[in-house]
């Protein structure tokens, strides 16, 4: 699968080129959301051939369209979102989603846009006991296991099925994970479900069982910038406004290992309580190099309810407008903002500049190395479980 590829076969011209018609929007409190007579159309899924690998396995794009204006783009190469278009203030269109835009990119970004599993983010060692016996992961992330290990869900072709949905048009990714993949335990059956919804939103629904006890923690890895990413020059994403319902974050050692501890985000870096610009705090930082947040954070959860659709954060880009609001039924959620992005490509002609600060991602998780760690919620599945996850990226426009 890493491959060289061979090039594509009747792919639909990118979202980013497509242009819908003239915005017509509606005030609703402090929002605007687009819809209109002008945007009127059917929800539809348009399935296109895309690509291949070497060995000839055939790669599917799976276009989704709303009633109100929003277009998305997902493939079966894992369970990766391509493109997120979203309309701004004025009614432009523009691909919010920095990451490959061919099959080619897919390959040389890793997780960028995709499903990660069998377990997101870090296990520290590569190793854990369950049930009293050991394992051993693949180790590629210094002396820890991340996403999933070498060949994670990211870098595998699921199989892909439109679906009839009553939110709206929708596509369901199924692989089964054999058993020891990556030196995990037991097959595990595993379906993503991505929904264009009528309310402008994108919900990604998991699910997964097994026939031997194993951790689990599934999330999507996309690159998120509010601006825009359609142009050669990537707009810093230091100026968006960032909300988390977190009171407590997971301090980190200098692998990226949690201590344990459930620190209070008050008068720290981390604190984004209140509607905070992402840089605001990042110069605070000590050190010499650029400080990157890469830390999960504890969601709020009032009334308790371990598995509620929670309100998680929402992100606000003051010149374009828009509004991501993040809801997840996961305990915790992970903040990264690389220092740098740069879209991967295979063409010199198309490459775009490094561009700092260019992305964010908020990735809906439990908590890093939950299976070394007792005191956090469980990431176990047995046989006769089944695993359930749902996280919901909502968009609208400040008025």
């Amino acid at each position: 699968m890493r491959a060289a590829w061979r090039g594509t076969s009747g792919r639909e011209p990118s979202v980013s080129h497509r242009r819908m018609m003239l915005l017509i929007v509606t005030v609703v409190g402090a929002v605007v959301t687009f819809s209109g007579p002008a945007l009127a159309r059917e929800p539809s899924v348009e399935r296109s051939a895309w690509a291949q690998t070497a060995d000839g396995t055939p790669l599917a794009l799976y276009t989704l369209r709303n009633a109100r204006g929003m277009t998305a783009e997902v493939t079966d190469y894992g369970a990766r979102i391509i493109a997120l278009e979203v309309p701004d203030r004025h009614g432009k269109p523009a691909n919010i989603i920095h990451g490959p835009q061919d099959a080619a990119g897919c390959v040389a970004s890793g997780a960028a846009g995709a499903t990660v599993g069998r377990f997101a983010n870090r296990i520290a060692k590569g190793k854990f006991t369950l049930d009293g016996k050991p394992y051993t992961l693949a180790v590629n992330n210094g002396s820890n296991h991340l996403h999933g290990g070498k060949k994670g869900f990211d870098k595998v072709v699921w199989t892909g099925e439109a679906i009839d949905a009553k939110d709206g048009p929708s596509v369901r990714f199924t692989r089964r994970s054999p058993d020891g993949e990556e030196g995990y335990p037991g097959n595990l059956d595993v379906s993503v479900t991505f929904t264009l919804t009528v309310d402008n939103a994108l919900r990604i629904d998991y699910a997964a069982t097994t026939d031997q006890p194993t951790p689990i923690n599934l999330t999507n890895h996309a690159y998120f910038n509010l601006a825009g990413v359609d142009g050669a020059t990537i707009e810093p994403v230091l100026d968006h406004v960032l909300q988390l319902h977190a009171d407590r974050f997971l301090p980190v050692d200098a692998t990226r290992i949690p201590s344990g501890e459930l620190a209070p985000v008050e008068g720290t870096l981390m604190d984004f309580r209140q509607p905070t610009p992402i840089g605001q705090r990042i110069a605070q930082a000590p050190g010499s190099k650029p400080f990157v947040y890469d830390h999960c954070y504890v969601v709020n959860r009032p009334g308790g309810g371990d598995d509620k659709l929670v309100p998680v954060a929402t992100v606000t880009d003051p010149t374009s407008g828009r509004i991501m609001e993040c809801l997840s039924t996961e305990p915790g959620v992970q903040l990264y903002t690389p220092a740098t992005v740069r879209r991967p490509t295979t063409s010199p002609t198309t490459a775009t500049a490094a561009a700092k600060y260019g992305a964010f991602c908020l990735e809906m998780q439990h908590f890093p190395d939950s299976p070394n760690q007792p005191n956090f919620p469980s990431v176990i599945l047995r046989p006769g479980q089944t695993f359930r996850s749902t996280t919901i990226y909502r968009f609208s426009i400040a008025p």
